[in-house]
């Protein structure tokens, strides 16, 4: 069963409410926690500057096993901000560990907004009880706004599915809107599971379910600082461990299309964007090459404009990106199909007539509104 909308699994729960740290004064701090510690894997983006908590994570996954909570705020990135930075992101998990009893590096940390400004850790520190207290199963409806920045709307899905007589959930919620690419981008996902599941097999899975969902999407090809997914398992659901086998593809699926909707709303939400474009390289000699040209295409300003205004040089700007992909493409073997221009879910298909091989890529078009959009944020 697939359900749009945020149900937590058993034993986690949620707050978020207004520290202070957006001067609108909406939600900006969020927590969630596990009863019972889980097994937790993440993946960060590929960028070379990466943000104080990214780095604190890193460290707490190699010397801990198990986590009870994540906490994560928007407002703020809490990156470029050097030793001073590293110290508030570790001394945000402090925080909340001794608010909630447990261990400090139990806790995982996020931050998502303006890069190179110090953190108000005061503010955090002082919302926290009353942060902890209100946790709740419901808390995730305050959760999920609480990590957005130029988000429309809250991106929310949940899975359950049967493992050997044994019902399990998966509830992920994201946020992500702009400075979308590749290898993350600015977005943070949280995903929850009470599936008992192997680090092993939860790491397979979650590398597997990324590779065709938020690796595969771009608005701007502009990779980010922040970008984080965090999954965490509590096996509270009981099931038969999960390691290979049939109860592993099951889960996979099931954590696959979780990601690939997440994915897709973050495209559907593109900072100004007013069209949805899906571009499916086929006949490539890998896969690798099939992206390779995707993204080409994905990231073209050119391209991405011309599908704004459903342009009738859709087809030129379309040829010039797929041959300025670096990947050797004869002309006589080149194809490229399209669906309504005006239409606002816009499908592309380019065969290359080299192979076997295709990959699929999600993005959105280029508007006067994302311009302003990113002029005006600060």
């Amino acid at each position: 069963m697939i359900y749009r909308k945020a149900i937590l699994p058993l034993g986690f729960k949620a707050n978020a409410l207004a520290c202070g740290l957006k001067k609108s004064g909406k939600l900006d701090l969020a927590l969630f926690y596990s009863q019972n510690p889980a097994k937790a894997v993440c993946l960060f983006t590929a960028n070379k500057i990466q943000a104080a908590p990214l780095k604190v994570n890193k460290k707490y996954l190699k010397i801990n096993k198990h986590f009870k909570a994540v906490i994560a705020n928007s407002g703020n990135a809490n990156c470029f901000t050097g030793i001073a930075g590293l110290k508030d992101a570790q001394d945000m998990s402090l925080f909340v560990a001794k608010t909630l009893g447990i261990k400090k590096d139990a806790v995982l940390v996020a931050s998502t907004g303006i890069i190179g400004r110090r953190l108000e850790l005061g503010k955090i520190k002082n919302a926290l009880p009353q942060l902890v207290k209100g946790l709740s199963k419901n808390g995730i409806n305050k959760a999920k706004k609480a990590i957005m920045t130029t988000d429309t709307f809250a991106k929310e899905i949940t899975v359950k599915f049967n493992v050997g007589g044994k019902t399990v959930t998966i509830c992920g919620i994201a946020k992500g809107a702009g400075m979308i690419a590749p290898n993350l981008a600015t977005m943070l996902v949280f995903i929850f599971t009470d599936a008992d599941i192997s680090p092993g097999a939860l790491k397979k899975a979650l590398k597997i379910a990324a590779a065709s969902s938020f690796n595969c999407i771009t608005v701007d090809g502009c990779m980010s600082t922040n970008d984080m997914v965090i999954l965490l398992a509590n096996a509270e659901a009981k099931n038969k461990l999960i390691d290979t086998g049939k109860n592993f593809s099951v889960f996979s699926k099931a954590l696959n299309t979780l990601c690939l909707k997440l994915a897709k709303m973050i495209v559907q939400d593109a900072e100004g964007a007013t069209k949805f474009i899906q571009i499916k390289v086929e006949n490539a000699k890998t896969s690798k090459e099939a992206k390779q040209v995707a993204l080409s295409i994905a990231n073209s300003n050119l391209f991405k404009t011309a599908i704004f205004a459903s342009s009738k040089n859709i087809l030129g700007r379309t040829v010039a990106a797929v041959g300025a992909s670096g990947v050797d493409i004869k002309e006589r073997g080149l194809k490229i199909k399209y669906s309504p221009l005006k239409k606002k879910e816009v499908s592309i298909n380019i065969s290359l007539g080299r192979g076997k091989h295709s990959v699929i890529v999600y993005t959105s078009d280029l508007t006067y509104e994302y311009v302003k959009i990113n002029a005006e944020y600060n």
